[in-house]
């Protein structure tokens, strides 16, 4: 059996190894070719070229990087062409993965799946309608996505969400960790984001949160693990800081150990929209979520999104137990007011975090596992 598989950046890389590694399980004579990080190219994948040319994020980025993008989407849809293999597996990266799938299926009859579902439960629902005419068959991280898939003419498999497979950090890690930064009292995460336009607009309204949180609990501390990409920009702007968080950097903690123990240790995290929340459900951590972007942004979205929260663990729980602070209503008071009552009762959110983890297959079939015996069933 040979597979082409691509993905674009490192979350589609996880996913593609992953998937990968139950492939051979399920078919040990597969073969693959395709794109892929490190992750995947120690499953065996030559990657046709370097993943990071495409791996490219926002409109100005992508225009800048248009014709270089271009060409490689070509080169990519003819490699396939000309390899026949026996499925296309594309990974998210729509503004990459589909426009190779519609080249390909222009010129040939291989068929293609595409791993992780658009999300168009939330906004933009047209986007399912336009895949389907060149998407065979749809893997989902979400088990409320399928029927949106299928609506449009595609098939679609829930396969479980990978989140339930990151390791966790014991609790006697936790406690470790508390001890050993003389953590006594409750401790709150902060999490602003991996993006500078993220950090540019959140830090400042957490900076408040923290004053406004530590005025009215001062045995609380703050502990704020950084991303890679923004850790440099994120301790600069902390220099001002008047209550300042206990920092993590990637640095020193290049295989995370210390972030696990962090998730697991807190009693409450404030954190930026994203799949951050299913990572802290899946650390049993109450969480608060707040969001802004720019004044644009807030109109299109707001006038496009279908739904009345963003909040992952509410969507799929089918509660509203996360508070949630998006566009205008991201305020320093409200949240930090919001910050102190679920550190008073967290209950209600400790439900809605294990429904959520038993939803996305949590002590089930390893997903990549799943997502590979769903490709070979309906080849």
């Amino acid at each position: 059996m040979r597979v082409f598989i691509l993905a674009g950046e490192p979350s589609g890389d996880k996913l593609g190894a992953a998937l990968m590694q139950g492939l051979k399980t399920l078919k040990p004579d597969v073969r693959f070719r395709g794109i892929g990080g490190d992750r995947m190219m120690a499953e065996g994948l030559n990657s046709l070229f370097p993943m990071e040319e495409i791996s490219i994020m926002g409109i100005a980025e992508i225009l800048k990087e248009y014709k270089n993008l271009k060409a490689r989407i070509h080169q990519t849809a003819q490699e396939i062409i000309a390899d026949k293999p026996d499925v296309l597996i594309t990974i998210d990266l729509p503004e990459f993965s589909l426009r190779v799938a519609k080249l390909v299926k222009a010129q040939s009859d291989i068929r293609v799946v595409h791993y992780v579902a658009p999300t168009v439960w939330a906004w933009r629902p047209k986007r399912a309608e336009k895949m389907a005419a060149h998407v065979d068959h749809v893997l989902a991280l979400l088990p409320f996505e399928p029927p949106y898939m299928q609506a449009a003419g595609m098939e679609c498999d829930f396969v479980g969400h990978p989140v339930v497979t990151d390791p966790q950090a014991s609790e006697k890690e936790a406690q470790e960790f508390r001890a050993r930064h003389d953590i006594t009292g409750p401790l709150a995460l902060m999490l602003p984001g991996s993006r500078r336009s993220e950090i540019s607009r959140l830090l400042p309204v957490f900076k408040e949160v923290a004053e406004q949180i530590h005025a009215k609990d001062p045995e609380l501390q703050l502990v704020m693990p950084l991303a890679s990409s923004v850790a440099t920009l994120v301790q600069q702007e902390l220099g001002s800081w008047q209550v300042k968080p206990l920092i993590i950097d990637p640095k020193d903690d290049p295989q995370g150990a210390e972030k696990r123990a962090a998730f697991r240790a807190a009693d409450v995290a404030i954190a930026a929209s994203g799949t951050v929340s299913l990572e802290l459900a899946a650390s049993d951590t109450p969480m608060v979520i707040a969001y802004d972007m720019s004044w644009i942004s807030r109109q299109l979205i707001g006038r496009m999104l279908l739904t009345d929260t963003v909040t992952l663990v509410n969507l799929v729980s089918e509660t509203r137990s996360i508070p949630e602070f998006i566009g205008k209503d991201c305020q320093p008071q409200p949240i930090s007011e919001a910050v102190l009552q679920v550190l008073q009762n967290p209950t209600a959110q400790q439900d809605a975090m294990r429904l959520t983890m038993d939803r996305l297959g949590k002590d089930g079939e390893a997903p990549g596992l799943r997502a590979a015996r769903a490709v070979l069933e309906r080849l």
